[in-house]
């Protein structure tokens, strides 16, 4: 069976992260599927979702490596094409990945007991973000 559900997040701007655990955790188990795999995934290239010890020294340091990483920059391809001020809002995005796959385990994602499912914005701006789960199993 294949069940397929989405959320909306309003981020804050660049750097928000947010827990999204309980509405993922929502989905599955709305789904009713007690054994499979649960697919979480962003619609858009500029947020990232991943999995973290989601407390406020990993939620501090995460952006700030990537902002290390990949920093704000007018020499970016992506900056010089459209002038907007988020190309590394992309790359970063990209980096991190905007899906993941977890294992769900009686009808609950199963997770360790210190991994959260985080989104986070790495564009510019205040967003609504559309996340969609897609649970797979019996």
């Amino acid at each position: 069976m294949v069940v397929q559900t989405e959320f909306l997040i309003r981020t804050h701007g660049e750097r928000d992260m947010q827990d999204i655990t309980d509405n993922v955790q929502q989905a599955v188990k709305e789904s009713g599927i007690r054994h499979g795999i649960a697919h979480i995934f962003h619609l858009g290239s500029t947020a990232a979702v991943g999995l973290i010890e989601f407390e406020p020294g990993l939620r501090q340091d995460l952006p700030e490596l990537l902002h290390r990483l990949i920093p704000p920059s007018r020499s970016y391809g992506h900056e010089r094409t459209w002038h907007d001020g988020n190309g590394h809002s992309h790359l970063q995005a990209t980096w991190l990945g905007q899906s993941l796959s977890v294992p769900v385990r009686d009808g609950r994602p199963y997770l360790g007991t210190w991994q959260q499912v985080f989104l986070l914005e790495c564009d510019i701006r205040p967003r609504n973000r559309t996340v969609v789960v897609t649970v797979i199993g019996e």
